[in-house]
């Protein structure tokens, strides 16, 4: 069983599990304080991150959502943006995600019913200091997806 927890202090002990989805501590740090930050805990232990911002334009972006490799594939990343979408009905229009154009991310978010949105060139070559790849692909383009809540 688990639950899930709103955070909101020290935030940055959760660095190792946010670096999982952001390899780039310069990059959390432009939006760790923004939003909320909640944490998914089996046994006391914390197996899932998601931080999230409010836009300006009605849309919950998740900054950042990360599951522990070895809890991957039990759904709680599904928990976790279940619980998002749950929390965010009735304030905001819908739930946005950026990713990379990864074989690994998109298809998780397609799956919980995100549809493509747009996407932003070059975001992972301009804004990172080091090449990332995930699945064996160079990470280029900023992907979003969108769900209507």
């Amino acid at each position: 069983m688990y639950n899930i927890y709103k955070i909101d202090t020290d935030r940055k002990r959760y660095l190792p599990l946010l670096l999982l989805a952001d390899e780039q501590e310069s990059m959390i740090d432009r939006y760790l304080d923004r939003g909320e930050m909640f944490v998914l805990e089996e046994n006391g232990h914390a197996v899932t991150v998601c931080v999230t911002v409010v836009l300006d334009n009605g849309c919950c972006e998740v900054k950042n959502l990360a599951t522990v490799p070895e809890f991957q594939g039990r759904g709680y990343g599904r928990a976790m943006l279940d619980f998002v979408c749950a929390q965010y009905r009735g304030r905001c229009t819908a739930v946005c995600v950026g990713t990379g154009d990864s074989p690994l991310t998109v298809p998780f978010y397609e799956k919980c019913g995100f549809v493509r949105s747009h996407r932003i060139p070059n975001f992972f070559t301009d804004n990172y200091d080091h090449p990332i790849f995930e699945a064996g692909v160079r990470l280029t383009d900023m992907v979003y997806l969108k769900k209507e809540l």
